[in-house]
């Protein structure tokens, strides 16, 4: 989709259909000088009219489509429902045109304009509302049909109609960063589509090469030999039961005069989680090709960072295998060596993925970088604690949490701080090893949190657990049916920060 900024007015611009914000609380149909009255005036009062009826009440998340009859140059208008004036936010602007976009898509649009919504109702920075429009457009409108015939046709141009001429040239910025993260999260988004048998171990290194040579970081590809000789048991245990060949892949973007700190950011990515021995039910199985979507996000984050010039070091490491069932499987009652020595007594097959990003917070801290930041989809218990909106968030340093939970809230992504509580380590201790790799069924997200700090050497760290977030069931704003590629413009804007 091509996104372009105009100086003009928004009634006279050919489009297929163009979007406009409304207020809860803001007149009728709004201020004179708003782009909704003007609509509403060559409409002959239809979107008033449409008050009236309580056909449309400006509610954040509303969406009404009118047919215009030939009274303007576009075929329909999307008045999208913003909530309160005093409530309307960047936020709640990128989801308004998320879903006035999909809406003006299902009826055939192939063009859309639109103004700075919100930036008059709510004295919002013109450059943060381009921005948002502009991944509210690219996220809200994504869907993954490779393997299905088309449905329905793309939108193909987005025109961002603006009043001043300054800020059509001054909004180019603000539009170029919110495509390259939006694309970035669709990019996550795909790989975790994709079905198990294609987005293989292999394939994801593959795609982080292609993606390095594209916009100019390093990237290593570790195999079986290397990672035996680092010591890396966890994930060559993980890996045994499976002919996919394991990867540990490693990302590094460096800028010029960006001092000695290198971030790291670390992806587990398990291509398909079968449980191995400890095999899960049947249902939702099909499911379990999405456990590798902190890897997908992190090779996605390295994509933007590097696209768009963030002035800061990064190094990303994503540990990548299958965990399936097969005569060399590792099994319950086994005892792993990590790479940092720790020997780990496997309780249960299905807790692999704190085992894989033992070995690669061992290797990021023996590497020298920090902070530490892992993104997995690990737990189903963070899962029932927070449900299907907001992300589990631990860290052995608050300030180093302060941060990443300003970057969520500036990347509009729900996140949520749990405790890192000591009281519970023992919960993880072993009769027979170092520490085994789960403990009892109560606080689960925490006592896996717990487990991962053993590896970090004191180094800050911080852990996000995407369980309940990777995945939708519905399509919400800027969030689609299917995966979310969340954590994506979090991780983006923490490395920014840097």
């Amino acid at each position: 989709m091509k996104i372009e900024i105009r100086q003009g007015d928004i009634t006279a611009i050919r489009a297929d259909g163009i979007l406009v914000g409304l207020c809860e609380d803001s007149g009728h149909p709004g201020p004179a000088t708003s782009a909704v009255a003007a609509v509403d005036a060559l409409l002959g009062g239809a979107i008033g009219a449409l008050l009236d009826s309580k056909g449309a009440k400006g509610k954040a998340g509303e969406v009404t489509v009118l047919h215009t009859l030939g009274r303007m140059p576009c075929r329909l208008v999307a008045v999208c429902g913003l909530g309160p004036q005093s409530k309307v936010t960047i936020d709640r602007v990128r989801d308004a045109i998320a879903e006035g976009s999909r809406a003006l898509r299902k009826l055939g649009s192939s063009s859309i304009a639109t103004t700075l919504v919100g930036a008059g109702a709510a004295a919002l920075d013109h450059g943060a509302v381009a921005r948002a429009i502009a991944e509210g457009a690219t996220l809200g409108l994504y869907s993954f049909v490779k393997y299905k015939l088309p449905e329905v046709g793309n939108v193909e141009r987005l025109v961002i109609v603006v009043r001043d001429s300054g800020d059509a040239s001054g909004l180019q910025d603000a539009v170029a960063t919110g495509v390259a993260v939006s694309e970035a999260t669709n990019l996550a988004r795909d790989m975790v589509n994709e079905p198990a048998n294609y987005m293989t171990p292999s394939r994801m290194a593959e795609m982080a090469l292609d993606l390095g040579s594209t916009y100019g970081f390093e990237v290593t590809v570790l195999g079986k030999e290397e990672m035996a000789i680092l010591g890396m048991g966890g994930l060559l245990g993980v890996a045994s039961g499976s002919s996919e060949a394991p990867k540990f892949i490693r990302m590094d973007y460096t800028v010029a005069g960006g001092g000695a700190a290198r971030t790291a950011l670390i992806g587990k990515a398990i291509t398909f989680d079968s449980g191995g021995i400890s095999i899960k039910p049947s249902d939702g199985l099909a499911e379990m090709k999405d456990d590798m979507a902190g890897g997908a996000a992190v090779i996605a984050t390295m994509s933007a960072v590097a696209r768009t010039g963030v002035p800061a070091n990064v190094t990303g490491l994503v540990p990548a295998t299958e965990n399936l069932l097969g005569s060399r499987a590792y099994r319950p009652g086994d005892v792993l060596r990590a790479m940092n020595g720790k020997t780990i007594e496997v309780i249960t097959t299905d807790a692999e993925g704190r085992l894989v990003l033992a070995d690669a917070i061992s290797y990021a801290v023996k590497e020298g970088l920090a902070p530490l930041v892992d993104v997995a989809t690990l737990t189903g218990a963070c899962q029932i604690a927070l449900g299907k909106q907001y992300s589990g968030v631990f860290s052995n340093k608050q300030e180093l949490a302060d941060r990443f939970l300003g970057a969520a809230a500036k990347a509009g992504e729900r996140m949520w701080q749990l405790p890192l509580a000591d009281e519970y380590r023992e919960l993880n201790k072993s009769l027979i090893a170092d520490i085994k790799n789960v403990g009892n069924r109560h606080g689960g997200a925490i006592t896996a949190a717990l487990f991962l700090s053993e590896f970090t050497g004191g180094v800050p760290w911080l852990h996000v657990d995407i369980a309940g977030t990777s995945n939708s069931a519905k399509d919400n704003g800027v969030v689609v049916k299917g995966a979310t590629g969340v954590a994506v413009r979090t991780l983006y804007e923490l490395v920014r920060s840097s």
